[in-house]
């Protein structure tokens, strides 16, 4: 199902364009208007939902994944069926795939590869704490954003599939496929481990390892098929990584790292001392060969378990094998790979001359058998390897040592060259004027300086902001640990200032109230968006959790609010243009209720119709829930103003009697119109006491009509008894 620009889904999530396919699922990019931001949604394909058990392992695996929350992953925010739609709401990382930055840069640095795959390796082991497995661990599913970070993606998806036909098939890349997965046999996190080494191998090479001209072939040849080293291809790759590599790739799995913390370790080491240690078979294969997430059928399977090595190599390719190559391999590779760091090798295999064409050379299993117990090897070769050994690793601690002195001298603590010695056993001997560069980080700032102090050296210091380290102590230090430097000279180090960033775990945020959480965030500077989520057991209104937990001043903060348990809910009609009969009756059909009514003039909506509601259509509502509704009253009626004047005198002595100057009388001055049976009265004087041998005044020059008729009463009344003393007959006029 292809879904188009403007399309909404569980009237949220607006697709803006499709911006990836791939072999399970397309790949869009929306706006989430509920949060205002944009998310990328994977829907799956056709072929994937109609199978109802895939569905709902599908559904378990990534909701699962769905509780992953690193740095490292691309988080999924939503597990969403609709009918025969099935998508994850997921992150949408603005960046380039690790596969495509291969691609543009040929080959990558040994710097950036270590930070990429250390960067990689933190968001598996994050997973395999969880125990989840990738099971499809490749470069097109490693993302790089625009600010540097990594994130793989697709957590819990390739594990769905693979439990799918988990005795039938095999799941993932076939370039990037363990041993184990390509049998068809038990995979767990050390497959992961195989295919980030693979991806390292791509990384520092710019090529895979094992090509073929189909898949079949392709796995097979990492089921038999022997490395070629990477520093065949890149001579420039230290001997730390290229073990790490190799180690990563081995065959059988318990020879492989145990976790993907391991690798990490070893990473972080190897960049501090390099020197150390359901389609057609024709588009499966195209998918395949390009990368693709595939499954291998039972058929390809069985042919992997059974194909003889000489059955499926070309004559031609058998006579132009590489037999240099394999020397050089042989020669290099010792035959496990120990859990602790081993001596650093003096030298590696010489690249071989055309060997960027040459296929490794596979063996069979009965040899790789015999490898697996080379004791008869070692006995022979014992004398002469424990005299390389020991003569590599003094050499190697004299040019390390003295490495870290000449790049030390090149910088702040002066540029004197040093006469340092060593003994037979390897060990620098410092002169009265040099000294090794103590470690300071995470130090007190007075801790730091005191020890700097001890060793001859002196601190400048600079301030800056860190999430990761305690305010006051060293964050960053300048020469590294270990350098051999001039006593005297001068240390760069980096203090923290602590976080700029507000930590709201220690608001106290989830004992609040809705309401009292907004306006407390509010006050601290900080945007609030507020969204609810259903619990059958937590009050409605009740803060249950938040994003994040430290926020940067003026940033926003999501609070996730319980609406209480689930409510039936329908969506609320369309009822503009409507008869209010008829949207009484339609909202009666939706199980929904009127709710206040007021009406408005109107020239465009007739007289009795709906000219606006207070919910949009389509808005969830609960049912029993109400809609106000404002109805026209036809077009605004604009009446003529009615005018009168009057200028008279009145003389009161009339009404009193002779003689009755002294006496007083309490009047009203008041406009009659109307029907004698619905009288008008608008008063124009307030009730005053006036002297009995006094003359009214009668003086009113606009006196608008009430009624819009242009007749009328001026009338005197006497406010104690409420007679009418006087009247005056009014003929008003229009105005314009």
């Amino acid at each position: 199902m292809i879904l188009r620009p403007g399309t909404f889904l569980q009237d949220r999530y607006e697709i803006l364009e499709q911006i990836g396919s791939g072999g399970m699922s397309v790949v869009y990019k929306a706006k989430c208007h509920k949060l205002n931001r944009l998310v990328a949604i994977k829907v799956l394909k056709e072929e994937f939902c109609n199978d109802s058990n895939f569905v709902s392992k599908f559904k378990m695996e990534a909701q699962s994944a769905a509780g992953l929350s690193h740095p490292n992953i691309v988080s999924v925010y939503d597990v969403i069926d609709e009918g025969k739609l099935h998508y994850i709401v997921m992150e949408l990382i603005e960046g380039i795939t690790l596969k495509s930055y291969i691609q543009k840069k040929g080959r990558l640095e040994v710097k950036e590869t270590i930070g990429i795959a250390i960067q990689v390796a933190q968001g598996i082991a994050a997973a395999h704490e969880q125990h989840i497995i990738h099971r499809d661990i490749k470069p097109q599913n490693m993302i790089i954003s625009k600010d540097g970070k990594v994130k793989v993606a697709d957590f819990g998806i390739a594990r769905a599939v693979s439990a799918q036909t988990m005795t039938s098939s095999a799941m993932g890349s076939v370039h990037y496929i363990s041993p184990e997965q390509a049998r068809g046999g038990f995979s767990d996190e050390r497959s992961d481990i195989y295919s980030l080494g693979v991806t390292m191998y791509e990384m520092v090479t710019g090529r895979v390892p094992f090509e073929g001209d189909n898949t079949v072939a392709i796995a097979l040849a990492h089921l038999e098929d022997v490395v070629v080293p990477p520093s065949v291809y890149n001579p420039e790759i230290p001997v730390s990584l290229e073990r790490i590599i190799l180690r990563c790739m081995e065959k059988k799995p318990e020879r492989r790292y145990r976790s993907a913390q391991d690798v990490i370790t070893d990473l972080r080491a190897a960049l501090i001392r390099p020197s150390e240690a359901g389609s057609s078979s024709a588009d499966v294969e195209e998918r395949a060969l390009n990368g693709e997430t595939v499954q291998i059928s039972s058929e390809q399977l069985s042919q992997i378990k059974q194909f003889h090595r000489t059955e499926r190599l070309e004559p031609e390719r058998k006579e132009t094998y590489d037999r240099e190559a394999k020397a050089a391999w042989e020669g290099y590779r010792e035959e496990t790979i120990p859990e602790t760091p081993e001596p650093e090798r003096g030298r590696r295999p010489q690249r071989p001359s055309e060997m960027s064409k040459a296929p490794a050379k596979r063996r069979s299993r009965d040899e790789d058998e015999d490898r697996a117990n080379p004791h008869i090897e070692r006995i022979l070769a014992g004398a002469g390897i424990v005299a390389a050994i020991v003569v590599v690793a003094v050499l190697i601690v004299v040019f390390s040592k003295l490495g870290a002195f000449f790049r030390a001298g090149g910088g702040m603590l002066g540029n004197s060259q040093t006469e340092s010695s060593q003994t037979e056993t390897g060990e620098l001997i410092l002169k009265d004027t040099e000294v090794s560069m103590p470690s300071v980080l995470g130090l007190s700032e007075d801790m730091a300086e005191s020890t700097l102090k001890d060793s001859s050296l002196t601190m400048k210091r600079t301030y800056e902001y860190f999430d990761d380290v305690e305010k006051g102590h060293v964050a960053k230090q300048d020469p590294e640990a270990g350098t051999i430097v001039l006593k005297g000279g001068q240390v760069n180090v980096v203090i923290s200032n602590g976080t700029d960033k507000l930590d709201l775990s220690k608001l106290g945020i989830t004992e609040l109230d809705e309401t009292t959480a907004v306006s407390f965030l509010e006050s601290k500077g900080l945007k609030v968006q507020v969204v609810e989520e259903e619990d059958e057991t937590i009050k409605a209104g009740t803060v249950m959790r938040y994003e994040p937990e430290l926020v940067e001043d003026g940033g926003t903060v999501y609070l996730y609010v319980s609406s209480g348990p689930h409510v039936d809910k329908v969506p609320a009609p369309y009822l503009v243009g409507k008869t209010e009969e008829e949207a009484i009756a339609l909202l009666a059909e939706n199980d929904l209720m009127p709710g206040n009514t007021s009406t408005e003039s109107s020239d465009t909506v007739e007289k009795g119709s709906i000219i606006s509601q207070s919910v949009s259509s389509g808005t969830q509502l609960a049912k029993g829930s109400k809609i106000d509704y404002v109805v026209s009253s036809g077009p605004e009626v604009k009446h003529q103003r009615y005018v009168a004047s009057i200028n008279q005198v009145y003389d009161l002595s009339s009404l009193i009697g002779p003689g009755a100057g002294s006496s007083s009388v309490t009047i009203q001055i008041r406009l009659h119109q109307g029907t004698a049976d619905n009288p008008h009265y608008k008063i124009l004087t307030q009730s005053t006491t006036i002297k009995g041998d006094v003359l009214l005044p009668v003086n009113f020059t606009s006196i608008e009509s009430m009624d819009g008729t242009d007749q009328g009463t001026l009338e005197i009344v006497d406010v104690n008894s409420g007679a009418v003393i006087k009247t005056y007959q009014l003929t008003f006029f229009p105005m314009d």
